[in-house]
């Protein structure tokens, strides 16, 4: 195979003039001869002894080169990453293609499933024409392997096994982002979840969160929270009219018990497969704001629980945020600090989070630095922002021996420019590639095979019924309607004085026999009804201990 610079005939992996910078070590299995050159040192430097997995074979001066494999490190997958592209470039098959590696080795996956095309995961592959000349190109030993799966829905909306959080879990940090609230607004709902947390009251639902927003802005509440700033009477409206056009979107379903576990996420098969978690999101794909902000409750909530371990020889759990840009359109500056500051720190706990979307530029620059993995498919330049976007991208690649501008462009439908990090955490050289094929099926499991798996895991049993237990709404409204059966029995012990007192007046100057008191009077005078800040109190009166993102920490 020519290594020469000229670029006639080049399909895609054109080289650059420049070549590629000396000192790239060699690798077991490849010739001094051809490390000599810029295809060789590339090959030698994506070779790893340990663990990897294999993503594809290396594209050089328009040819495909089956004996050069690029492959990525185990060890590395906790060290995060990129998958980008324009749309219908291949994003979606190269996270099946690592997925169902992951799973292989042992290492479960957390999939969030947008148009509803990832499902066929859990089914084998069906051999083709395609994908035979593929396996060739790539010498690929192509076996037809379906993965060990659950399927699981936002709240039992669309199939799935559902999942929900309580809306004290979930947070006044991520419920800002998807309430779409200023800064102001943030702040007082986390005022108000301060309030809720020290006074034991449970927000399980939105009914809860409503009660309490409602109570501290009447009159019986307002001094609840005249310490410590207050809750305004503006500010409350606005937060119970972004709930209700949230209710009006369907997210009562997302909010209640019981509680997912994410630990469910870190299981393996009785083979020792990972399991891959598929999120099936169809039904609500039109409410991303919501899905997107409820991914990063999922992550946010094993960040809080997963204990520190370091450095591993493969990952505990690889999560796939697609759509990505989603997430950060419209996020305040103290939710992007609370992204960042996840990624950067959820890698000592084992956790490898790879971000899935149209261009790099999609995801805020302190998050994009921490991703050391990058699988970048073809970009579009037809318009000035596209050619901006496609310079600003070559610039966030180190020195390569490709003219990246150009090959970005000219890549096919499941090719690729890679660079990773190696086993002692230095970054491989650029690599263009063409991507091995999945063996697992390529596109969605019929609806009826999708239900029946669904329905017979054991955690069906466990999480489909929602359960209503008492919680705020409950308790405020028992002492709202406790203060009104005070009010009337001291109105009625009012006007039975005055009562007495004509009678007093007018009779024999006795006083009247004292009657017993009645059923209320003794039910208000028992002191079960008291204030709410009392009685509530009384029952846990400590805050909740919670993350960077505000989620609460729960004891597994």
């Amino acid at each position: 195979m020519s290594e020469s610079t000229d670029a006639t005939a080049v399909e895609t992996g054109k080289p650059d003039k420049a070549g590629v910078a000396d000192g790239v070590d060699t690798a077991d299995g490849v010739d001094a001869a051809d490390a000599a050159g810029p295809a060789g040192r590339i090959a030698a430097g994506c070779a790893f002894t340990g663990p990897a997995l294999d993503l594809g074979a290396l594209l050089w001066d328009g040819a495909c080169l089956p004996d050069r494999q690029i492959r990525i490190p185990l060890s590395m997958l906790n060290r995060h990453g990129l998958v980008a592209g324009a749309t219908g470039t291949g994003k979606t098959k190269t996270l099946q293609l690592i997925a169902e590696q992951l799973s292989t080795n042992g290492v479960p996956v957390f999939l969030a499933d947008i148009k509803g095309d990832v499902s066929g995961i859990t089914a084998p592959g069906v051999p083709g024409e395609r994908t035979d000349r593929r396996a060739r190109d790539v010498a690929q030993s192509w076996q037809p392997t379906g993965c060990p799966g659950e399927f699981y829905s936002l709240g039992g909306i669309g199939p799935g096994i559902p999942v929900r959080s309580t809306v004290t879990a979930f947070g006044p940090v991520l419920l800002s982002k998807v309430l779409q609230l200023n800064r102001t607004q943030e702040q007082s709902l986390g005022l108000i979840f301060h309030y809720a947390d020290t006074k034991g009251l449970e927000l399980i639902d939105l009914k809860d969160l409503r009660a309490v927003v409602a109570f501290l802005v009447s009159d019986q509440g307002k001094a609840e929270l005249k310490g410590i700033g207050g809750l305004s009477t503006a500010t409350a409206g606005v937060i119970l009219r972004a709930l209700t056009a949230f209710e009006a979107q369907g997210a009562t379903e997302f909010f209640g018990e019981p509680e997912f576990d994410t630990s469910e996420l870190l299981r393996t098969a009785a083979d020792g497969r990972g399991v891959v978690s598929v999120l099936e999101l169809p039904a609500v794909q039109d409410k991303p704001q919501l899905f997107s902000t409820f991914l990063m409750w999922l992550l946010a909530d094993l960040y809080t629980d997963l204990p520190e371990v370091g450095d591993l020889d493969r990952p505990k759990l690889v999560f796939f945020f697609d759509e990505a840009h989603l997430l950060f359109s419209g996020a305040s500056k103290a939710f992007l600090q609370s992204v960042t500051q996840t990624v950067r720190l959820i890698r000592s706990k084992g956790v490898g989070v790879f971000f899935v979307t149209q261009t790099p530029k999609d995801v805020p620059a302190d998050v994009l630095a921490q991703l050391g993995n990058r699988v970048q498919h073809a970009l579009r330049a037809f318009t000035p922002d596209d050619a901006k976007a496609l310079k600003a991208t070559v610039k966030t690649y180190p020195h390569s021996a490709y003219d990246l501008e150009e090959l970005l462009t000219a890549l096919g439908t499941g090719e690729a420019v890679v660079t990773v990090l190696g086993e002692n955490g230095a970054p491989t050289p650029v690599a263009a590639i063409r991507l091995r094929a999945p063996q697992s099926l390529m596109g969605p499991v019929p609806a009826a095979d999708l239900d029946r798996a669904v329905k017979s895991s054991p955690l069906w049993s466990r999480y489909a019924e929602p359960v209503d237990r008492e919680s705020a709404y409950e308790r405020i409204s028992a002492e709202q309607a406790a203060a009104e059966a005070r009010a009337e029995a001291a109105a009625a012990e009012a006007e039975a004085g005055k009562q007495a007192s004509k009678a007093a007046a007018g009779g024999t100057g006795r006083g009247a026999p004292k009657e017993d008191p009645s059923l209320v009077e003794q039910v208000v005078g028992s002191g079960l009804f008291r204030s709410l800040a009392r009685s509530i109190g009384t029952q846990l009166g400590r805050e909740i201990s919670r993350s960077v993102f505000g989620t609460a920490r729960r004891r597994r």
